[in-house]
């Protein structure tokens, strides 16, 4: 039995969705159930597509969610570099191991797996344009191949003149004609795909010495000894191609098991969850928030004001079922129930409701000197400075009402600031001369509000309504005893005298 080590492998080309996150939470449990190793890989070989900070994010936003990687990152959070016992692979970036590459790509080439191919990106453009003017697809495989450019095709001669004079070439892979390739996944079970419907994929390019992610992610997660590779479903048409690159290596015995992971959907209506859908239903679809070089911002689970635990615990649910009623998971539950045989085959439709759900419950669990250190900030923006002790009796009466920590203010921001307008509605209904008097005398009365009101047989719903008015500025809102438990009977009484003066300039 070989020692668990899966691998979290994203490309530095942007924010890295929630679905990423999904992806790297599920390795990283599966790793700490086994005891064994996770590890961070950055795949930037598409240097195109390469997006200054995007690596930075990854690191910060699996940070907070409490994803810690054995290897691949040091204690600064910096992909490593320069390898050590702690981290014996580095560099963990690709683009700094692109020199091991090429070898194992004239390896293929010489064991007749692949083949040096001199079309240029024009040349093939024109041959796609072609292939659509007759209605038809071109592919790059065992039918075109032997028309085209390459070595299968030229002299010898020509072919290494072409290899020491121009960079516009690359490795393709020579895909088998006619095989089934048996494949096994841990959750879609036995898969076979007939090689003859798929193209010649390129291996590695001499323009920028470079590998593409299919030879990449095989010569490094053979080297750095990968035992199962978790990932995306998007992933799984090339699932044949890596399994020949494993045969044509010579490295069937150690290859690792696959696991291809069911898609986040849309909320509503059909495909997967885009940055656009919650552009377009108000809600963030990346763990933090990020500015693209178009100065756009995006909203961040972090930012909007989720608990990283919340937003763990959701995304864990979003295509894994443990088989009970149980919804609430802590991280090392999550690691004791975690299993890929309980992942869903199809796709997750997230919603958002249920995230704020999972974070209104994480919200009522914690104590109120958790929230109210949290609360604090909070109060500093709105110019607030309180007793810790009072923001924590604040925080105890209204946390059942709130679902993010902001919401502490909008939902009762009189309790620490007199109201300075009245809801328009509710002083004419409620703010008489006759309502007022029997509310000031009440709340002065050295009596319970409720008794006193009843003994002198006013009319509740009107003498309530009026104090809860001069107290808060509303009608409606919390009780009026958790008010006056909080700012006091002096501070009290002070409100409604200034709800008299508000009445009499009125």
């Amino acid at each position: 039995m070989r020692r668990t080590r899966v691998r979290f492998a994203p490309s530095p080309t942007g924010p890295l969705h929630m679905g990423g996150v999904r992806t790297a939470l599920y390795n990283f449990l599966y790793a700490r159930q086994k005891g064994g190793d996770f590890i961070i890989r950055i795949e930037d070989t598409d240097s195109a597509r390469f997006v200054p900070g995007a690596e930075k994010y990854i690191i910060e936003a699996l940070n907070w969610c409490g994803i810690k990687a054995d290897e691949g990152v040091d204690e600064n959070g910096n992909i490593v570099e320069i390898p050590s016992e702690k981290h014996p692979h580095a560099p963990y970036r690709q683009s700094q191991r692109r020199g091991i590459y090429r070898k194992y790509a004239e390896e293929l080439v010489e064991k007749g797996w692949a083949y040096y191919a001199f079309d240029s990106a024009e040349e093939l453009a024109s041959m796609r344009s072609e292939a659509e003017g007759k209605g038809e697809t071109f592919i790059y495989n065992y039918q075109s191949r032997e028309k085209l450019k390459n070595s299968l095709t030229l002299p010898k001669e020509e072919v290494e003149r072409l290899l020491e004079s121009t960079t516009d070439w690359t490795v393709r892979f020579k895909m088998p004609q006619d095989r089934v390739v048996a494949m096994d996944d841990l959750i879609r079970g036995h898969v076979e795909v007939n090689t003859s419907t798929l193209d010649d994929k390129v291996l590695w390019k001499r323009a920028d010495e470079l590998p593409t992610y299919h030879l990449a992610n095989i010569v490094d997660d053979h080297l750095m000894e990968i035992t199962e590779v978790i990932r995306g479903e998007e992933w799984l048409p090339s699932l044949p191609l890596h399994y020949l690159l494993y045969e044509a290596f010579g490295w069937s015995e150690t290859m690792p098991r696959f696991a291809h992971l069911p898609l986040l959907l849309k909320p509503v209506g059909n495909g997967k969850l885009s940055k656009r859908d919650g552009d377009k239903m108000g809600f963030p679809v990346f763990p933090l928030h990020w500015v693209n070089s178009a100065g756009e911002t995006y909203h961040g689970y972090r930012e909007d004001g989720y608990f990283p635990e919340a937003f763990v615990n959701m995304l864990a649910m979003l295509g894994w079922n443990p088989g009970t009623e149980q919804e609430i998971f802590s991280m090392q539950e999550l690691i004791e129930q975690f299993s890929l045989d309980k992942v869903s085959k199809s796709g997750a439709k997230f919603n958002p409701d249920k995230a704020k759900w999972y974070n209104k419950e994480y919200l009522r669990a914690k104590s109120n000197e958790e929230l109210a250190r949290e609360y604090l900030p909070v109060l500093k923006e709105q110019g607030v400075e309180a007793d810790f002790d009072y923001v924590c009796k604040v925080v105890g009466i209204i946390k059942e009402r709130a679902t993010f920590v902001s919401d502490f203010w909008t939902i009762a921001p009189y309790l620490f600031v007199a109201p300075s307008e009245y809801v328009e509605k509710d002083l004419k209904k409620f703010g008489t001369a006759e309502n007022y008097a029997m509310a000031l005398e009440a709340i002065k009365a050295d009596a319970e509000l409720e008794e006193y009101i009843r003994a002198k047989e006013w009319p509740m719903g009107k003498v309530m309504n009026c104090i809860r008015l001069g107290l808060s500025g509303s009608g409606s809102g919390l009780a009026i005893a958790d008010i006056i438990s909080c700012i006091g009977k002096e501070e009290a009484i002070k409100r409604m005298e200034k709800l008299a003066d508000h009445l009499l300039c009125a």
